[in-house]
């Protein structure tokens, strides 16, 4: 695994050496970043389900201002800590060590650019990290979720409505934006975005 573009190109990340921890792919990244744009500048990022940090690390590669790595498994974190000192960078992240349910609670008055979100792989799974996020996301947000091809991203969960749905081999990026229910407004930044 390596970061693909930006200021920390090139750059080799570590990967986990015990089972049930599944990165995200180098192509995959590649393809998120592909659609997102090559510059996140000024961007505060979520990095969910952190894994080995590699999607957050990109976007800190990408000029991304500001990004808050959430892990649960104690290893993982080590990981995402180590791939972090590894790859030079002292500042602008956090790293919150609980479940995404418990995270997410503590993060209710942030405001994100992205979150990037990679639940274990299934269905039920993908429905509860929309579903735990949906609060968090504002009008400006982007929400991708990670998952396998064979479960179908949920069309809608509250707000966030899917997008788009991209495959790459065996995993899917489902990109999804907060839009207004029945009876809600939202607001928008002034720059649109």
């Amino acid at each position: 695994m390596r970061i693909i573009s930006g200021t920390l190109k090139g750059r080799r990340l570590r990967t986990p050496n015990w089972p049930g921890l599944r990165p995200t792919s180098d192509r995959l990244r590649e393809t998120l970043f592909n659609v997102l744009g090559q510059q996140l500048d000024g961007w505060r990022v979520l990095d969910g389900f952190a894994g080995t940090g590699a999607v957050g690390i990109e976007a800190l590669s990408r000029g991304a201002a500001h990004v808050t790595f959430v892990e649960s498994d104690a290893r993982a974190a080590a990981l995402v800590a180590a791939n972090l000192s590894h790859c030079g960078v002292t500042e602008r992240y956090a790293i919150i060590r609980v479940d995404f349910a418990r995270a997410a609670e503590r993060l209710a008055s942030s405001r994100f650019d992205l979150m990037f979100l990679d639940p274990p792989y299934g269905a039920a799974a993908m429905a509860s990290a929309l579903e735990q996020a949906e609060p968090l996301a504002t009008a400006n947000t982007i929400v991708v979720v990670e998952h396998a091809w064979r479960d179908a991203a949920p069309a809608r969960q509250g707000r966030l409505a899917l997008t788009r749905s991209l495959k790459s081999g065996d995993s899917g990026l489902a990109f999804y934006e907060s839009r207004a229910g029945v009876g809600e407004s939202e607001e928008r930044s002034p720059s649109g975005k």
